[in-house]
């Protein structure tokens, strides 16, 4: 049952959000681990493969702010 809970847990402290690629401008879902409250990363496009700069600012289980931009 412990690993069940540790689950649950991990699962409450994604959060996701639809964002739009900079380069393409195709719409898709990034999921975020809000356990960080403050962070930048560099992802790919899900459709054109371009990387672009997420910059995402969280409490847990909420994102409260989340910028894209293109490298």
């Amino acid at each position: 049952m412990g690993g069940d809970v540790w689950q649950f847990a991990f699962r409450t402290m994604e959060a996701s959000e639809t964002v739009r690629c900079p380069f393409c401008g195709q719409d898709f879902e990034l999921v975020i681990d809000t356990s960080i409250a403050s962070q930048r990363f560099t992802t790919d496009c899900d459709v054109c493969c371009r990387p672009f700069e997420v910059v995402a600012e969280c409490e847990p289980g909420k994102i409260l702010g989340l910028e894209v931009a293109g490298n």
